[in-house]
């Protein structure tokens, strides 16, 4: 067994490795940006060293840097997490040519998988079954057409080298076709820098079923499979084990073709085998087919370990250092059913836009396993996946983890950024998902619904309102001896405000006065009947919905009356256009300044009418979170 080894990656992967090789007695390296230099992985691990700046491609995807802090640490072996240069078969070369091993997959192994067209027609002469399609070289328009055509409609245009949903295009009749290839090859040549296409035939009802397989390089096994069919434009959002519905003939069937596909690249580590399952009529062993291999650890892995045992991390640190399978086929079994959820900052009534911000308050419930890699205090950035968490609970049947999945989701809290806990929440108690009856179109199908911006009960607002007015641990504050105090408080939620009236009695109990609800708030011991917790100028409730207030000060409002003379920069990004310059006169709503922060453009625009004062900025420049971009001048 290897003493120390070094993890080319960042965020909860990270700190999930580091786990598993601190309880197998390995010391750790991790490697950081400068946006990462107090992250949780830099904590955790035995020693740090630094790659450079916070962008990926002067940071985790220089893997000369990588190998180099291996060598210069005494590491042994190279573990890539998932992402970043984990599927990049140069870099496993690089990382054997240095005498380091890479805990993974051959680069051999990484290549042939590594185009969908090459994949799929190895797969197909090892006997695996494929998608009906075009898997060719040929990418004349004319020819794609035809197949097309000779496929039958829909079909599905998907980038060769592709992934995440970039370069794939649902294609419903052939009026379109020449179309959505035209787009779907200028957005593969974008993303993977290369246009190349392949033509499969898009299954109606479409479930999304993958097995896990583990290989030794000569022999190899399958962990069962994971259901995924939960997602939102191509991405997982809960995957669960094992899948709904599942027979023994298909589960031997998918599972005979999982190793099949392993051995015939001779892999070595984890993998997991993506197959596209026809679930029109129930789960059928001649209705599912190869689509793509991950040579690598997935995102979901947790449900695999909860419903076998099996700690994969552990078995890649054995298998790359030179022993065999830990176990055989006939030593697996499953117990039980898993879920996981993936828990993000993002703004989903906003259409999932990522967010940033700093924790100010993160609680995760007892009866799940989390997988995180922030803890209070960290900042979500810009710079990477804003991933917070992955909330993984376990039952003895599906029916009961379900049920453990949405109370887990129920006690998760988080404040200092938005996140998507209410569509999670709701998506677990999905009817059609409580069911089973779950394929990748449900979240598409039922996304207003999912997706509706929470709406404020007169008790949580109330609850906001003695958060706000700082009657929290201490019941009494606010108290006076010879008659209860009012206090009228202003709360401000999606933009409209809400007044609060507020009367505090002695034994820790208040009356608030909500609009025309009244009602009487008592003291529990830990909260006002809801949990709250108040960070800066906000206060967040938790419970049925995660709601955050603005507590609103009435002087400062009075003096913004005509709007504020400076417009700051909302999170930190790049100034991709300033469309006004010193003197300029400009109305309320007027297009200022265009910051482009997580691949998106967000317009800045004046607040109030008035004349340009100052331009901090420029076309090109770095900016932080508060940053002066353009003064109005002052109005007397």
């Amino acid at each position: 067994m290897f003493d120390k080894i070094l993890i080319a990656n960042r965020g909860e992967i990270a700190c999930r490795i580091i786990r598993t090789a601190l309880a197998m007695g390995v010391r750790t390296v991790a490697v950081y940006s400068d946006a990462d230099n107090m992250a949780l992985h830099v904590q955790l691990a035995d020693e740090a060293v630094r790659l450079g700046p916070a962008p990926v491609a002067d940071s985790y995807l220089r893997g000369d840097l990588i190998i180099q802090a291996a060598l210069d640490t005494g590491a042994q072996a190279v573990h890539p997490g998932y992402g970043f240069l984990s599927e990049n078969p140069d870099f496993v070369d690089a990382v054997t040519a240095a005498g380091l091993v890479f805990i993974g997959p051959s680069a051999d192994a990484i290549r042939a998988m590594g185009l969908k067209d090459a994949a799929k027609a190895l797969m197909a002469k090892a006997g695996v079954p494929v998608v009906p399609g075009y898997h060719g070289n040929n990418q004349e328009p004319d020819f794609l057409a035809k197949k097309a055509d000779e496929t039958g409609y829909p079909v599905l245009i998907k980038a060769v080298a592709g992934g995440g949903g970039k370069g794939m295009r649902l294609v419903e009749t052939r009026p379109s076709f020449r179309e959505n290839l035209a787009s779907a090859q200028a957005e593969a040549r974008t993303a993977f820098g290369n246009p190349d296409v392949l033509i499969e035939k898009y299954i109606t009802t479409p479930r999304h079923i993958e097995v896990q397989v583990f290989g030794d390089g000569t022999d190899a096994v399958h962990l069962f499979e994971r259901d995924c069919s939960l997602q939102r434009r191509h991405q997982k959002v809960i995957e669960e084990a094992p899948a709904p519905g599942m027979t023994d003939a298909m589960r031997k069937a998918m599972g005979d073709a999982a190793v099949t596909a392993a051995k015939a690249i001779g892999y070595a580590g984890a993998g997991t085998i993506e197959f596209i399952v026809d679930g029109s009529d129930g789960l059928h062993p001649d209705r599912f087919w190869f689509m793509e291999m991950n040579t690598r650890l997935q995102v979901e892995h947790p449900v695999t370990e909860a419903i076998t045992g099996v700690d994969l991390v552990a078995w890649q640190l054995r298998v790359a250092a030179g022993e065999a399978l830990p176990a055989r086929q006939e030593d697996l079994a499953i117990t039980g059913h898993a879920f996981e959820a993936r828990l993000y900052a993002e703004d989903v009534p906003a259409g999932f836009l990522p967010a940033t911000g700093v924790i100010e308050h993160l609680e995760f419930p007892d009866n799940a396993r989390i997988d995180s890699g922030v803890v209070a205090g960290s900042e979500v950035s810009p710079w990477y996946d804003p991933m917070i968490a992955k909330v993984t609970v376990h039952g003895e049947d599906r029916a009961t983890a379900l049920r453990a999945l949405s109370a887990a989701l129920d006690q998760t809290q988080v404040a200092g950024t938005v996140t998507n806990i209410g569509f999670l929440r709701a998506l677990s108690r999905d009817p059609g998902f409580v069911l089973g009856k779950v394929d990748t179109g449900l979240i598409a199908r039922e996304q207003a619904r999912l997706c509706a911006a929470p709406v404020p009960d007169a008790l949580a607002v109330a609850v906001a309102a003695v958060v706000a007015a700082g009657i929290g641990r201490d019941a009494l504050a606010g108290f006076t001896l010879w008659e209860p105090l009012g206090r009228d408080i202003l709360l401000a939620h999606a933009g409209a405000d809400v007044a609060v009236r507020l009367m505090v009695h002695a034994g820790g109990r208040c009356d608030v006065t909500v609009g025309a609800e009244h009602m009487a708030l008592r003291w529990r011991g830990d909260d006002w009947g809801l949990p709250a917790v108040r960070h800066g100028g906000r206060v967040t409730v938790f419970g049925p919905q995660t709601l955050t207030f603005d507590i609103v000060d009435p002087l400062a409002r009075a003096g913004d009356a005509f709007g504020g003379d400076t417009v700051l920069a909302p999170m930190p990004g790049l100034v991709h256009d300033v469309a006004v310059s010193v003197g300029q006169p400009v109305c309320a709503g007027d297009r200022l300044v265009v910051l482009e922060a997580m691949k998106m453009e967000h317009v800045l625009r004046a607040p109030r009418d008035g004349v340009i004062a100052s331009v901090a900025v420029a076309k090109g420049d770095q900016v932080t979170a508060g940053a002066l971009m353009v003064a109005l001048e002052a109005v007397e």
